[in-house]
């Protein structure tokens, strides 16, 4: 049976950041990179009110309207925490949970500083030049610099604010004991917002018994486009 992965894509960021990793997997492995409401070109839904609750339904959703039977559901950054809240559903098909780099389930360890220099970043080229340094440590094609930046920038604002002011704190450590299939954890070992030590005391104790935990080395927070090779591996378990 064909197996699809379903990819979810990073804050400020859009689902073709895995577009070199369509390239990487098997012929018969088809992947669903959707942008999420309020990034990339994803228009926003009547009412919807951008809570970790409220991507885990739209994703569901995406998932049944694509007739997908079964799936590795890959999250990164923000998205992992709302892979982590789709999966303590245990929707049916789900097989596999790879996480790169994820927003840790009982909210990131931000300090206030940092919050509100990243809302006042918003829409500001200079400022997604500066992030792009900031979260990357391997080398990137220019033309996958100007994708990442370029999608920092058509971020709609309510999207970008109520993330760094709700979701990133939002606490869904009450569902993870529902987690019912195998993960796998990476994270950059040079990832600067959300270090390896961090991920390793704040998610991996959350995450099923046994869960591997991959650093890896000289990598930022950019998995899908910095450590591609690696991420294809995961997935391909």
């Amino acid at each position: 049976m064909p197996h699809t992965v379903i990819a979810l894509h990073c804050w400020a960021s859009s689902g073709r950041e895995y577009d070199v990793l369509r390239t990487l997997l098997p012929a018969d492995t088809e992947l669903l990179a959707p942008d999420l409401p309020g990034f990339g070109a994803q228009p926003v839904p009547d009412g919807f009110d951008y809570s970790v609750r409220a991507y885990a339904d739209w994703i569901a959703a995406f998932i049944a309207e694509h007739g997908v039977a079964e799936f590795t559901l890959i999250g990164h950054s923000m998205s992992g925490k709302m892979a982590l809240a789709l999966a303590a559903r245990r929707p049916a098909g789900l097989r596999r949970l790879v996480l790169l780099s994820p927003s840790p389930p009982a909210g990131e360890p931000m300090s206030e500083q940092d919050r509100a220099a990243s809302l006042a970043a918003y829409g500001k080229p200079e400022e997604a030049e500066k992030t792009f340094r900031k979260i990357t440590c391997r080398p990137l094609a220019p033309e996958l610099r100007a994708h990442v930046i370029a999608d920092n920038l058509r971020s709609t604002q309510a999207a970008w604010d109520i993330w760094l002011e709700q979701g990133a704190r939002e606490d869904i450590t009450r569902l993870m004991p529902q987690l019912a299939v195998p993960c796998h954890l990476l994270v950059g070992s040079g990832d600067q917002p959300i270090p390896p030590d961090t991920q390793r005391r704040l998610t991996l104790p959350l995450l099923p018994a046994g869960t591997p935990f991959t650093v890896v080395p000289g990598a930022g927070h950019l998995l899908p486009l910095e450590a591609v090779g690696e991420v294809a591996e995961a997935v391909r378990e």
